[in-house]
Parts: C-alpha cells; sequence; structure tokens
C-alpha cells in the first residue's frame, strides 16, 4: 500500500522529464563544424573567431543559449559547469554562444552577466548571425540551452534542454574525454 504514492509520483514525473529534453545539436561521431562568434569575455574578449578551430583536437563544451531563454537556472547551470571543470579539468573548454534577434544588445548584457556568476573556464560569446545558430550546428530553436561535448575535433555527445538547471551538470561531465 505504501508503494502506490511513489507509484503515482513517478507517473506524474516522467513525462515532465521526458519533456525536459529535446533533440538539439549536431549528431554523434561528426565533424565539429566551423563557429565563427564574437567573443565578449575571455582572453579573446572584442574579436570574433572560429573557436572550433582554436580548440580543434582539446575537450571542449560548446554551449547554445537561446537569449531569449536565459534565466536562473541556466545561470547557475553554466556557474556549477564551469566550477566543476574548474577543481580538475582545466583542460576543458567552454564556449558559451548566445543565440539572439539582437547582438548588438547582448555584447552590452554578458560583460555584466560575467560579472553576476564570475565564471573563471567560460567564454560568453554571441553568435553574430541567424538566431537559429550556426550552420552545421543542428540546435534546436526550441532547446532553451543545447550542450555539445566534443574532444579530438568530434562530437561525443549532445544535449537539447527545454529545461536545464544544475542538477544536469553531472550527465554533460560524464560526457567527456578522459583527461590526458
Amino acid at each position: 500500500m505504501n508503494r502506490l504514492p511513489a507509484i503515482s509520483a513517478a507517473i506524474l514525473l516522467i513525462p515532465s522529464l521526458l519533456l525536459a529534453q529535446t533533440n538539439s545539436g549536431p549528431s554523434t561521431g561528426s565533424k565539429i563544424e566551423p563557429l565563427k562568434v564574437f567573443a565578449v569575455t575571455g582572453d579573446d574578449a572584442g574579436q570574433e573567431l572560429d573557436f572550433a578551430a582554436k580548440h580543434a583536437g582539446k575537450p571542449t563544451a560548446f554551449i547554445f543559449i537561446q537569449a531569449d531563454k536565459w534565466d536562473r537556472p541556466l545561470a547557475r547551470f553554466l556557474k556549477v559547469l564551469d566550477q566543476e571543470l574548474d577543481k580538475d579539468r582545466r583542460d576543458v573548454a567552454v564556449i558559451a554562444v548566445w543565440l539572439t534577434s539582437d547582438v548588438e544588445k547582448t555584447k552590452e548584457y554578458l560583460p555584466r552577466a560575467q560579472e553576476s556568476i564570475k565564471l573563471s573556464q567560460t567564454v560568453l560569446a554571441v553568435y553574430p548571425g541567424d538566431k537559429n545558430g550556426p550552420q552545421g550546428w543542428s540546435i534546436n530553436p526550441g532547446a532553451h540551452l543545447t550542450a555539445i561535448v566534443a574532444g579530438d575535433n568530434r562530437v561525443i555527445a549532445t544535449f537539447g534542454f527545454r529545461s536545464v538547471n544544475d542538477l544536469d551538470v553531472p550527465n554533460v561531465l560524464a560526457k567527456l574525454p578522459a583527461k590526458k
């Protein structure tokens, strides 16, 4: 009898968990396509460059954020990802790319976001083209956040989230290539 409430809760929770994820990003095993974005923070701030080429062969997490979906849980996801990598995976680059219809406004906003969440290992950037993302990256505009884990210039894993928070970070970290 005591199991009935737990079973009922699980039945109600499963559909919401399934709705939290969606297909977004290139297929696993595919080659990383060029990614020319404008860096707003980090060592390359103020420059437009191809971060895929810059980090070719290195473990990288490419994070695509729909600017109009940016909220506290999404910020918390980025902060916790950054903190966890800072502990023992300084070899992993994180490039967080905002997809927006107002590139200039986003360029002005991202330094304030960086000041607020204080990321140490994550570059904040904006894609200067179509808000649906760069060609070859297969970003689903319905995904609030798309995380693409790459290594050796190939896609290792993709995650498309309609809803995301810091509890999703371990799943992304688990897909990183082993430290060399």
